[in-house]
């Protein structure tokens, strides 16, 4: 067995770092954009007079800084190279995301909307595997530009974790459907051009096949958001959705009629690796950074860090992020080697795990800061905030560790899911 990064992920790395630092760090000092990083950071990103929506300066600086990853081609490294890319693995997504995190906030890697300077772009994976022809024709350049965007309508307002017992359906109509239902939790329709709404076109409640997926148009008749869903950390874009008789061609299905739950499985699977090391990167920053702050502060005329009370809760931090990283690596490794649908129980492993650990990292980095680590003159606040939803959100911890049982005790087996070719 060999640990060893592979070396054309180190190499890109370092692209990655010499790039930030001559194009992304001086952008982030320029005209105060600090201030969307620093102890101002939330008010200065929300739109509070705008239903809590992320501030249009906010997005637009996010913008510059993705048109500059594109133009360096750092921004594309998952996409195949017939689409500009660099045929970017599981194993090197997981390796990036984890690095770009462990540098703290920064213009760089913002994990409260999922920007980077490397895309974290499963919407276009997704694309190249199940859409059509015209559908790709349509929506491969936007994609890759990061002008384009399509969200996803997956929960409900009464079924969250129970996605196959949702109640928004899709009736045949000639060679359209119509669509007649509600999504929550519909995070980035207020940039995005189509929302990938699951709905029921065939079999009953609690069963996996007969959910399609429909990209819907923002602007068809029928859809309203009827509202931002404010949140623990802000802005917030996740909003509630209705579809009233909406009216869709049988081209707006993407991934094949009754299969819609096999790829919000794919999605799922895709992002929790990178949602696991992202989180696993941010618990590092809080560890390292709690580890330099007791070194020196000297309270009572001696480091801080000389503390048992201090030193066993942070060496304890650090096995779990070192056993953890092992296991993400190994996850997204055979992700790579056998697919994404071949290690669903470790996945979801990864993920509850890092996401706890996260949690549990920024909150003793609080406490070992002290009113500084509470206040938001520290990075920890927000980083607690935000990855606390990741202990809900794309799968419960519960849910995680429900998967989990169904693989341990024989319930569910590791392959692609019915109906997936």
């Amino acid at each position: 067995m060999d640990f060893t990064i592979p070396a054309e992920i180190t190499s890109f790395l370092e692209e990655v770092d010499q790039f930030i630092d001559a194009k992304i760090k001086p952008l982030e000092q320029q005209d105060d954009n600090i201030r969307f990083f620093d102890h101002r950071r939330e008010n200065a990103r929300t739109d509070w007079e705008r239903d809590g929506l992320p501030n249009e300066e906010w997005e637009e600086l996010l913008a510059k800084a993705k048109t500059l990853a594109i133009e360096a081609g750092i921004f594309s490294y998952p996409f195949p190279k017939e689409h500009g890319g660099r045929d970017g693995s599981n194993l090197g997504m997981a390796l990036i995301r984890e690095h770009l995190a462990v540098k703290g906030l920064g213009l760089h890697n913002d994990l409260q909307n999922e920007h980077s300077v490397v895309g974290n772009n499963v919407g276009l994976l997704l694309m190249l595997e199940y859409g059509t022809e015209a559908q790709k024709a349509e929506w491969l350049e936007g994609l890759k530009s990061a002008k384009a965007a399509f969200a996803f309508g997956i929960t409900e307002p009464e079924h969250g974790s129970d996605a196959t017992w949702m109640e928004t359906g899709a009736v045949k109509d000639g060679d359209h459907w119509i669509i007649n239902g509600e999504k929550t939790w519909n995070t980035g329709v207020h940039i995005a051009q189509a929302d990938l709404v699951m709905a029921r076109t065939s079999g009953n409640p609690g069963e996996g096949l007969g959910i399609t997926a429909f990209l819907v148009p923002m602007n068809a008749p029928g859809v309203k958001v009827e509202e931002y869903l404010w949140t623990f950390n802000m802005p917030s874009d996740h909003a509630r959705v209705s579809f009233t008789d909406v009216r869709v061609p049988d081209t707006s299905i993407f991934g094949g009629e009754g299969k819609g739950l096999q790829i919000v499985q794919h999605f799922f699977n895709e992002n929790r690796i990178r949602q696991a090391a992202s989180s696993l990167g941010a618990a590092q920053f809080c560890i390292n950074e709690s580890v330099a702050h007791a070194n020196a502060r000297k309270p009572f005329g001696k480091p801080l860090s000389s503390n048992q009370g201090i030193q066993f809760p942070l060496v304890d931090l650090q096995a779990r992020a070192e056993m953890l990283r092992a296991l993400i690596h190994k996850t997204a490794w055979l992700m790579d080697k056998d697919g994404a649908f071949s290690v669903s129980d470790k996945v979801s492993i990864c993920n509850y795990q890092a996401n706890r650990l996260c949690c549990e990292a920024a909150d003793f980095a609080m406490q070992v800061h002290g009113g500084m680590g509470y206040s938001r003159y520290k990075p920890f606040e927000h980083i607690y905030r935000h990855h606390r939803r990741y202990r809900i959100t794309e799968g419960a911890d519960e849910i995680q560790m429900r998967r989990v049982a169904g693989y341990l005790f024989g319930f569910m087996k590791q392959s692609k899911p019915k109906g997936v070719s």
